[in-house]
């Protein structure tokens, strides 16, 4: 059987989207490598602050988990195909995995805080590419999704603040 062509139709230059397209598929890489380390992080948290900082990595991951669909629908309609599997966001984050076996509270925040500015930057490309492209309606979804990461780093480095 011939494998549906998933195109769709679209009145912006199939050049300019698949500009759009690879951005956003990198930020939603990007998004599920982060929300995933945010969870991580929720789990193993642990010290004086424990309840503070387990609740806030949960509400920022359920935040980053509920952009990574309109990310990829939004890929969708501009005619372009997005991630399809573990390693295809793998091939595709620049946010890097945390894999060890302790991490403290202080490291986990200023971490979070630096990936968080990371998917700033990609979002930000993101949003050049959907400029040059014509594609206002990505660009108005991606000041959004800026100003949600942003506001994360914000909390990440006021609540590692001494004093």
């Amino acid at each position: 059987m011939t494998a549906p062509d998933l195109k769709t139709p679209t009145d912006l230059r199939s050049n300019a989207t698949k500009s759009v397209a690879q951005a956003l598929n990198g930020v939603l890489a990007d998004s599920y490598a982060l929300y995933f380390k945010t969870k991580n992080f929720h789990w193993h948290v642990s010290g004086p602050h424990f309840r503070d900082y387990h609740l806030m990595f949960d509400e920022q991951a359920a935040q980053i988990l509920a952009v990574t669909d309109a990310i990829a629908e939004r890929v969708r309609k501009t005619g372009n195909t997005t991630l399809r599997s573990i390693g295809d966001i793998g091939r595709h984050q620049s946010i890097k995995d945390n894999d060890a076996e302790y991490v403290s509270p202080a490291d986990m925040l200023n971490e979070l805080r630096e990936d968080n500015l990371r998917l700033v930057e990609s979002l930000r490309a993101a949003k050049s590419a959907a400029t040059e492209a014509g594609d206002n309606a990505t660009e108005g979804i991606v000041d959004d999704w800026t100003d949600q990461a942003e506001e994360r780093a914000w909390f990440l480095f006021e609540a590692g603040r001494n004093g």
